[in-house]
């Protein structure tokens, strides 16, 4: 989904990023690095944003496995509990096991708790690593690596700049947002599979990290290399964060002085 504006959250997740998880009966997070099934499941999701609340509407559309074709409110309000459970019934079929949904609005539920910003990558390094692949193009790879903020008008890999050695955390504003980069995101299997389907692309790991490790620029801190299978950058809120923050399309982006 490509926004033109977001606002930020307490701890500087971007506004309904990852606010619902889906989980298992066992305390686990059902997603598509745990479950493969999750690449065929043909949902639809928007945001309400008219109704004040920001709900999110999901739609599963005729042919769906898991139920006939339905749409389902997600809402913390616990007068739309019936619409949610409805829908936990419709993928708890799916996946065959009992799922539910959980909630969380101001830091929502990212891959690395400790740094809960916007992932940020650079569109020329989603080109870059498409001409490492024939078969895929800049959007497709977009669409495996999911970032939540692309950078224009920089070289491929820039943001390769925004962490320092070690456990250095490099200032950088985004318009008003100032943000912390702390580490290159290690990659879980999701980007090997088509993102519609899931089916794996053989090789696909084994390329890339041959590809990064050569393409890597000489003045990137390799101490957080510990393989190469990894691309964007995490982030942390910096210190003067304000919730509610405004970002824009066309924003400018500044690392600051160290």
């Amino acid at each position: 989904m490509h926004l033109p504006a977001v606002r930020t959250t307490a701890r500087v997740a971007l506004e309904h990023d990852r606010a619902w998880v889906l989980g298992d009966a066992q305390g686990g997070t059902i997603n598509g690095k745990r479950r493969p099934a999750s690449h065929r499941l043909d949902a639809r999701v928007s945001i309400e944003h008219g109704s004040g609340t920001g709900r999110v509407v999901v739609e599963l559309p005729a042919g769906t496995d898991a139920a006939p074709a339905g749409r389902c409110m997600l809402d913390p309000d616990p007068a739309s509990a019936a619409d949610r459970l409805a829908l936990e019934s419709r993928l708890g079929a799916w996946f065959g096991e009992p799922v539910r949904f959980e909630h969380d609005a101001q830091g929502g539920f990212p891959d690395d708790p400790d740094s809960p910003g916007p992932t940020v990558v650079s569109v020329a390094s989603l080109a870059a690593v498409a001409s490492w692949f024939p078969d895929l193009d800049p959007r497709t790879i977009d669409r495996r690596f999911r970032s939540n903020l692309e950078f224009d008008e920089c070289p491929a890999f820039w943001e390769d700049g925004l962490y320092g050695p070690g456990a250095a955390a490099v200032p950088f504003t985004i318009g008003g947002l100032e943000l912390h980069g702390v580490n290159p995101c290690k990659r879980c299997v999701v980007p090997s599979r088509e993102p519609v389907g899931g089916e794996p692309m053989d090789g696909f790991q084994r390329q890339f990290v041959e590809c990064r490790r050569r393409s890597l620029p000489d003045w990137v801190d390799r101490s957080h290399f510990d393989t190469y299978y990894r691309l964007a950058v995490n982030t942390r809120p910096g210190p003067g964060h304000r919730p509610g923050t405004w970002l824009h399309v066309g924003d400018r982006v500044q690392r600051r002085p160290d």
